[in-house]
């Protein structure tokens, strides 16, 4: 049984539809909640992936959020060793940093439903493919990141060109959230820090707007995102290839 690391930095954003997915899968979840043990140090020498979740922290808050340090740290060792790496929102913009690539402030937050829009290469992705046709998926983030050197750019939307990357055979970067059912976005929308935010950036996207998007896209959403999930997961069990980074300091 093939044993899954978990990083999660808030209670608000864990697994979602992802957490079912792999226990049926039979693969073991070892959560590390920055949140709740920020000192934490875990050991991913023991586990066959990771999965890097979202939180309302960003890759320059490592001088306030020490742990962020830890985990570019881990998730670069796990590049090393070959193992499947999947980051989400946050966990995709880690991904990218330790990869060499720049993250900042989007111009325009993305919160809400968005049209996914799919680059040529995606269609032949062994684990994006199913979302190779145009789609809305779930979004709720302010920083964005580039496509690294050297990585596959797979989906973009009209404003956020870089939504998903795939670096060498297994590293997936996901600025979307296709881990989300509704009562997860309700848990986002009643949530005071998440109410706060959307309030505070002036976004036109009000919470009806979002609920009643929502009706209309989660089911197909969810659909194509067990396909998606499913074929990452498949990658947890097959044969690792080692590659060596460029040696970098993290700050």
């Amino acid at each position: 049984m093939s044993r899954i690391l978990v990083f999660q930095h808030v209670a608000a954003e864990p697994l979602g539809t992802l957490d079912p997915l792999i226990r049926r899968r039979g693969h073991r979840i070892r959560f590390t909640n920055f949140d709740r043990d920020p000192e934490a140090q875990p050991n991913v020498d023991r586990y066959r992936g990771l999965i890097v979740l979202g939180g309302p922290m960003n890759v320059e808050d490592q001088a306030t959020r020490t742990h962020l340090k830890t985990e570019l740290l881990a998730i670069e060792r796990m590049l090393e060793q070959g193992k499947p790496v999947l980051g989400i929102c946050l966990g995709a913009q880690l991904l990218a940093h330790v990869l060499g690539a720049p993250v900042r402030r989007h111009h325009q937050p993305e919160i809400g439903w968005y049209r996914l829009q799919p680059t040529a290469a995606c269609a032949a992705d062994p684990v994006l493919a199913p979302l190779a046709q145009a789609a809305p998926v779930f979004q709720w983030h302010r920083y964005s990141f580039e496509v690294p050197q050297g990585a596959q750019h797979l989906a973009r939307t009209d404003t956020c060109e870089q939504q998903a990357f795939r670096w060498g055979d297994n590293a997936y970067g996901f600025q979307f959230h296709l881990e989300m059912d509704v009562p997860l976005i309700e848990r986002w929308l009643a949530n005071p820090v998440y109410r706060q935010e959307l309030a505070e950036l002036g976004h036109d996207t009000s919470e009806a707007a979002i609920r009643a998007q929502t009706v209309e896209h989660i089911q197909a959403m969810q659909i194509r995102a067990d396909a998606v999930f499913n074929n990452f997961l498949d990658l947890i069990g097959r044969p690792q290839r080692k590659f060596t980074l460029p040696s970098r300091e993290f700050v």
